[in-house]
């Protein structure tokens, strides 16, 4: 049986690839902050008592920041993959709290990386790299394009991008970059623009919200569906040999685009509910991101099914579903949402 070792494991990515690894069959190892609630509902669907003799998922608590932690629960689990997905994820907040996604996103990595080296295990290693590398570098974006960082959060990527190559090279380790384009779910934070727009639609529909307040419409993404990414992130460390990789549909749409195809699923005319608020936007602007995915296409035999235009329906439908089994607290958490960066 194969063991695994996931940071950032509650969060939307982190959630899909633990039920995909379980179904192949392994064994799954978390790395959970230690908070005074629970925040764990993206994978209690997956929890077995550790008690159980069948059980396969075990969380240990932990944080990119403490790498002595680090270095302990590396020797204890002797992982066969590590997955490092832990990080201060939404790119308007790191403009906010700089030095704290420096320390986690960037930082992070290295604590981590040299965990497994000191540790002195032989184990492959998967480091979470973005689209937003490419910043205002021009798509089609692929693993030869220059990289040109617009947010402290892309550029803390982007440390993390060259020292997970610098450790492959300097102590060959099986270590790979997954360069991967926006992907989204039902299971993405609430203040990310898709769900931050889906679940404004659902709450609109129900009556319980008449407006949603918008930054920046007119930049194009690459989405795709976080479910079929978590399993080209997988196939990169089943390779005979550590590489980089582009994971992206290949055609992308704007925020305009995601707001009409999702209002419109649900009968709804966006321009009647859209407010606009430069609260919203970056100090610096990402204008557009579409990845070029053919060397994952052909060396991963990876290729996404679902687009954004695809995903726009799937995502509203699904918090359509969600508001009519939820009371106020969902609600509520809507209009926090709309308190949020995105």
């Amino acid at each position: 049986m194969k063991r695994a070792l996931i940071t950032g494991i509650t969060g939307q990515d982190g959630s899909y690839l633990a039920e995909l690894l379980l179904a192949k069959g392994y064994e799954v190892h978390g790395l959970i902050r230690r908070a005074s609630t629970f925040n764990t509902s993206r994978i209690d669907h997956l929890y077995v008592d550790p008690h159980d003799p069948e059980a396969k998922l075990f969380l240990h608590y932990g944080d990119l920041s403490d790498g002595a932690r680090l270095v302990t629960l590396m020797a204890e689990i002797k992982p066969d993959e590590v997955y490092n997905l832990a990080a201060q994820s939404h790119v308007r907040v790191s403009f906010d709290e700089p030095e704290h996604t420096a320390d986690t996103t960037g930082t992070g990595s290295i604590r981590l990386l040299e965990a497994v080296r000191l540790s002195g295990i032989e184990t492959k290693y998967y480091q979470a790299s973005s689209s937003e590398l490419y910043g205002a570098t021009p798509p089609p974006q692929n693993e030869e394009t220059p990289f040109y960082p617009r947010s402290p959060y892309a550029a803390a990527k982007l440390y993390s991008y060259w020292i997970t190559k610098n450790y492959r090279e300097a102590y060959g380790m099986f270590a790979v970059n997954g360069i991967l384009f926006n992907h989204e779910s039902p299971r993405r934070g609430e203040t990310f623009v898709t769900r931050k727009i889906t679940r404004a639609v659902a709450a609109i529909a129900a009556g319980k919200q008449e407006h949603l307040y918008m930054g920046n419409l007119d930049s194009v993404r690459d989405w795709g569906y976080a479910a079929e990414y978590v399993e080209g992130m997988w196939r990169m460390l089943q390779v005979d040999e550590p590489d980089d990789f582009v994971l992206a549909t290949g055609s992308g749409i704007t925020v305009r685009d995601f707001l009409e195809i999702s209002f419109t699923h649900a009968g709804l005319n966006w321009e009647d509910h859209v407010k606009f608020d430069e609260r919203y936007l970056r100090p610096t602007e990402v204008d557009a991101l579409i990845g070029d995915p053919s060397k994952a296409n052909e060396k991963l035999g990876w290729k996404a099914t679902i687009d954004g235009r695809e995903l726009a329906k799937l995502m509203v439908d699904a918090d359509m579903e969600a508001i009519k089994h939820a009371g106020s607290t969902w609600i509520d958490e809507v209009k926090l949402a709309s308190w949020g960066t995105a």
